[in-house]
């Protein structure tokens, strides 16, 4: 009875040993894949350690804005779009907390200077990390395509104001306004959607 049993029990431990096995290259592979999707849906952590370069408010600034991270509202015309990064200091430390505000044109080049669609603020997250989803905003006479934003640090630190640009317009050139340490990078995360990215650097 003895000498049956014992092929059967290193049977039935081999099997064992080949089901954990493959479960855990499979786990192995989820995780992998869980991490590369989650590395694609956030803006790369690359930091130049350059402070942000100021620009002008403009003259379609509000205050009262609301803390949102959808700031195109329904039917607002326009490429739909993602633009995400992280707020750094310029020792490539990430800020939590950072306050972000955003305002835009929509996709005619308009803004919205009685309500507050496509305007918006929020606070980035315990990674720096923020994101807004917007729409890609359009020229108007003497301004190529551009996103305002202000920045700040924390509640005890200063303001700053500057403004985000789009690679390869043809407006960019004749903007004078423009500056290309401020041009954002496109990619495609996963589902197909489009987004740009930009990591935002604060002395």
């Amino acid at each position: 009875m003895r000498k049956v049993l014992i092929p059967i029990i290193i049977v039935v431990l081999l099997a064992s040993i080949f089901i954990l096995s493959k479960n855990s290259k499979q786990q192995e592979k989820i995780s992998q894949e869980s991490n590369s999707q989650a590395a694609s849906q956030n803006t790369p952590e690359n930091c130049s350690g350059k402070a942000l370069i100021e620009l002008t408010e403009g003259p379609y600034y509000k205050t009262g804005s609301p803390e949102r991270e959808k700031i195109a509202e329904s039917n607002t015309p326009g490429e739909h779009l993602i633009l995400k990064g992280y707020v750094f200091d310029t020792d490539c430390k990430s800020i939590a907390n950072a306050w972000l505000d955003f305002w835009q044109a929509d996709g005619e080049g308009n803004y919205d200077n009685l309500g507050y669609n496509l305007r918006g603020h929020q606070y980035t997250d315990e990674n720096g990390f923020f994101r807004i989803e917007t729409i890609v905003p359009g020229q108007y006479p003497g301004r190529t395509e551009h996103i305002h934003f202000k920045v700040r640090k924390s509640e005890n630190s200063s303001v700053i104001t500057s403004q985000l640009f789009f690679p390869d317009s043809d407006t960019n050139s004749t903007d004078t306004i423009f500056d290309d340490s401020l041009i954002v990078e496109f990619g495609t995360d996963p589902d197909g959607s489009k987004f740009a990215s930009y990591n935002i650097i604060v002395p």
